[in-house]
């Protein structure tokens, strides 16, 4: 099967790429520096030529909903594009778990994203899934007010890259679903605990304060907004095995 995966230079898409490759599939990576632009539309369609299946793991670089919505338009409309004239025959995409609630603007780009897929007429499958750890110091940082991180004490069930990577290129070798597939990591915990939990490892003293009205990227969240709201593939790594393979678990500072 000939298998073009869009991002698939980045942290899940070449995990994904590797994956697919080992499996025996003829697999591209697209990406800027392979030559493909997914803004401009250079490259597409040499890319897709006979490809059965288009992987989606672009991002937008900014996470404003302004600049969020406009990449994932733009990018989204000249994919689907150049799919019709190559006659792919299902579009896989990585999103996100929240993003029907739009409780803020990179949620509310995400939907945008998503309702395109929905309505071009290929067949597809949506993958939410649930934040990444790897996401974890992004979030503190982002939460950080001198020497106090002030975080939602909402739920969160986040999952690890490689599990990311297994569930989504499962999907791309199976039946299109035509519906959204969320995928998790094993455990729930508050966000507040778990950002803790982290910073301990990691010997950051700064103070977590858990607050049920603090922002998560500039909107308020419940204790479902980040979590599948039913059935979900779970992955394998929980917060202390993702821990021990991660570099933050390999520094020598981190386990003294």
């Amino acid at each position: 099967m000939k298998i073009l995966v869009i991002g698939g230079t980045g942290r899940i898409g070449s995990k994904v790429v590797q994956r697919l490759r080992d499996q025996g599939h003829d697999v591209t990576a697209a990406a800027p520096q392979t030559g493909v632009d997914i803004l401009t539309g250079d490259g597409l369609d040499a890319a897709m030529q006979d490809t059965n299946v288009v992987v989606d793991l672009s991002n937008s670089p900014a996470f404003d909903e302004a600049s969020a919505t406009a990449f994932f338009e733009t990018a989204g409309k000249n994919i689907v594009a150049a799919e019709k004239r190559a006659g792919v025959a299902h579009h896989v995409a990585l999103s996100v778990v929240g993003t029907n609630t739009r409780a803020n603007g990179y949620f509310r780009a995400k939907d945008a994203q998503e309702a395109l897929i929905r309505e071009s007429g290929i067949p597809y499958t949506i993958v939410h899934s649930t934040q990444f750890f790897d996401f974890l110091p992004g979030i503190i940082q982002s939460a950080t007010e001198g020497n106090t991180v002030r975080l939602p004490s909402a739920l969160v069930q986040p999952i690890a890259a490689d599990d990311v990577a297994d569930a989504v290129g499962r999907a791309a070798l199976q039946t299109p679903a035509n519906a959204s597939l969320d995928i998790a990591g094993p455990e729930r915990a508050p966000l507040s605990e778990l950002a803790h939990r982290f910073m301990e490892r990691v010997k950051d003293s700064r103070d977590v304060i858990a607050d049920p009205h603090a922002l998560y990227f500039g909107g308020e969240v419940s204790d479902a907004t980040l979590v599948p709201a039913g059935q979900a593939w779970q992955g394998a790594l929980d917060f202390d095995r993702w821990f021990a393979q991660s570099d933050y678990g390999r520094k020598p500072s981190a386990n003294a």
